[in-house]
């Protein structure tokens, strides 16, 4: 066997399955040991078959020994985000309506990553229906920081962060309606990208419409993640709204893009819109000083975003009462409250309010159009506080100021997500007591490639 590691990229990885340095079923034991030793105390993974796990990695090697066609992700192992539907396994949601539920289809994502050859081992842990930055349910409990335990992974794909960045799993899926691929990314030093809307359809949807939520990729570097995204991007059928580019287009390697020249837009309270933790602040600043030593334009510019928060909030709200809250009538008892009281915020949604929020969307994209002209990047922070303690559902104070509710601390994070531009989390510093810190990369959209090259550039010059 070579001397791979759970820790060796995920290209790494690959390329030692597709030349026969490795079989899938020994890197599968590599991850299985992992998995043992780290997962009972951060309780990333859930849904664990080491039995069907073994028998998929015996079937990948058997499929490479006869010369069948292998897949980008062969013999890779991999964890599914407890939101996105598993054929055969146990799909809960995090959520306890939903405890017992076994998939009896794969979703879209699901099924490119089950074709591109992976080993399925089991699920990653989310907060009750993806429902907030902090991974926690009442069905299998809380995921736990891999720097440090008496923190939060963040969330909704916190078991996925928290999985990757402790070498259980070498890529992993997510989700991000309002942060949930960006901040858990920040919390536990790995990479998470939200694609441009469209990049990564998704089916089925109880509305193939909506167009806040997005699947996406997370890997412990830039060009795994690229590596990932190759497989889950391009169009389908099912998906009206798909952006018709090949997935192939974003397969690695990124080349050698160079900072020199690049038009960064640095900001790191988007013109005071954020309250952003002290720590936080100080490492986006070196940050964007950092860039500049590297030939980088940088200049202290943002666009407005002053319509965000009220578009963000009241489309969120609609579409949790639309999709949940006929469930929410039927289980009463069963949601934790803060996503009760967003379900319940939508019920009092008029058209006219609705139509208000997709108004200001349409606004919000043409801001990011007009400011894109001028800049190429936007840099800001991914999360606004580090990683919190892991018995708070979410931080009340920043910086000794109370925040309003649980989703006021993530507003660095949900801003972006209504103006529909891709953006991604690259670790780039610690706070004094070493947990992760990331920042934010924006683009245009539609310009993933671009921003996955600017990404890895932006990653060579912090390593």
């Amino acid at each position: 066997m070579s001397d791979l590691t759970v820790d060796s990229t995920a290209r790494a990885q690959a390329a030692a399955v597709r030349g026969g340095d490795v079989s899938a079923r020994e890197l599968l034991d590599l991850h299985l040991a992992r998995i043992a030793e780290r997962n009972p105390e951060l309780n990333a993974i859930v849904s664990l078959d080491e039995e069907r796990a073994r028998e998929a990695a015996a079937a990948a090697d058997e499929a490479y020994a006869s010369g069948a066609f292998v897949g980008p992700l062969h013999g890779l192992p991999f964890a599914v985000k407890d939101t996105h539907a598993l054929q055969g396994w146990r799909t809960t949601y995090g959520s306890p309506i939903h405890a017992d539920s076994v998939a009896d289809r794969d979703d879209l994502l699901v099924e490119r990553i089950r074709r591109a050859g992976a080993v399925f081992v089991g699920k990653t842990n989310v907060p009750e229906f993806a429902a907030g930055s902090h991974t926690f349910n009442t069905v299998f409990g809380v995921t736990r920081n891999p720097v440090d335990p008496s923190r939060s992974a963040g969330g909704s794909s916190g078991g996925a962060a928290c999985a990757l960045a402790s070498g259980m799993v070498p890529l992993a899926d997510g989700s991000d309606m309002g942060g949930s691929l960006r901040n858990p990314a920040s919390f536990c030093g790995v990479v998470g990208m939200r694609p441009s809307l469209g990049r990564v359809p998704e089916w089925p949807l109880y509305n193939q419409w909506e167009s806040t939520s997005v699947g996406g990729p997370m890997a412990r570097n830039v060009g795994d993640v690229a590596l990932l995204l190759s497989v889950i991007a391009g169009p389908d059928p099912r998906a009206p709204h798909a952006l018709g580019d090949p997935g192939s287009g974003f397969a690695p390697p990124l080349g050698t893009r160079s900072l020199a020249g690049l038009r960064v837009a640095g900001s790191v309270d988007l013109g005071g819109a954020l309250v952003v933790d002290r720590e936080v602040a100080d490492v986006v600043r070196t940050s964007l000083e950092r860039l500049s030593d590297a030939g980088a334009a940088v200049t202290q510019a943002h666009p407005d975003l002053s319509l965000a928060d009220d578009t963000f909030r009241t489309l969120r709200a609609w579409h949790f009462q639309a999709k949940l809250g006929p469930l929410l009538a039927e289980h009463a008892t069963s949601f934790k409250p803060s996503l009760e009281a967003n379900i319940r915020a939508g019920e009092s949604l008029t058209g006219a309010d609705v139509a208000r929020a997709y108004a200001q969307r349409t606004a919000l994209s043409e801001t990011m159009r007009l400011f894109f002209g001028d800049h190429d990047v936007l840099v800001l922070p991914t999360s606004q506080v580090p990683p919190f303690p892991v018995e708070q559902e979410f931080p009340e104070t920043i910086n000794g100021l109370r925040m309003p509710d649980y989703l006021a601390w993530m507003r660095s994070a949900y801003f972006i997500t209504v103006t529909g531009c891709p953006a991604i989390s690259v670790p780039a510093g610690t706070t004094a007591d070493g947990l992760p810190v990331g920042i934010q990369l924006v683009a245009r959209h539609g310009a993933d490639r671009e921003l996955l090259e600017v990404a890895a550039a932006v990653e060579a010059l912090f390593s």
